[in-house]
């Protein structure tokens, strides 16, 4: 039979031997009696304490989490997302109320002309990093170093760090650090949502 398979012109579909069917049966049998189903509740219990550390819905973490596979150890907000826009660093009440409920997670943001990473570092000290945000008019290669240069500048794996942003364009920050993934602003901040 084996030699039958090397011939030329054998399509090598699958095997016509006796009892095939009946194994592959119970192989599949078997590991499906070592995968539960379900999480433990433990388990399922820090994931809900670890989402509303980070500020996050239960379920919005459970699917970034199962994406990536990472917990997620930093949140990356675009300027946008944070409001803050035009020629003031200050950050609404709102969202640094948010953000100061965050726990464990570094919070960083990328930040939109005509305001300055200094500045807004200043204005806001809730916030751990920051660094100008990309242009649209950047090339991918600029978007990435300067999406992962705030990544790197925490020693951050960028699939542990998902990016919240408020804008189309931002959505490709992600794809440019292998981010764990993009939350759109109202996802995140409710109040916003509303």
């Amino acid at each position: 039979m084996a030699e039958a398979k090397n011939m030329i012109g054998h399509n090598n579909g699958p095997s016509i031997e006796r009892g095939r069917t009946y194994r592959s049966y119970q192989w599949r049998r078997a590991q499906q009696a070592l995968m539960p189903n379900t999480l433990p509740m433990m388990l399922i219990r820090m994931r809900v304490r670890r989402a509303a550390e980070l500020g996050m819905a239960y379920k919005t973490y459970a699917r970034i989490r199962q994406a990536s596979g990472q917990d997620i150890m930093a949140l990356l907000f675009s300027s946008n997302a944070l409001r803050i826009i035009g020629n003031g660093a200050k950050m609404p009440d709102a969202e640094n109320r948010a953000l100061e409920a965050v726990k464990s997670a570094s919070k960083l943001t990328l930040v939109h002309a005509p305001n300055t990473p200094p500045a807004v570092l200043q204005a806001n000290p809730v916030l751990d990093a920051a660094q100008a945000a990309p242009q649209f008019t950047d090339s991918w290669a600029q978007m990435r170093e300067k999406v992962e240069g705030v990544i790197r500048q925490r020693n951050l794996p960028g699939d542990q760090v998902l990016i919240i942003g408020d804008a189309p364009l931002e959505a490709d920050w992600t794809a440019a650090a292998r981010a764990a993934g993009y939350l759109p602003a109202d996802q995140y901040f409710a109040h916003q949502a509303g």
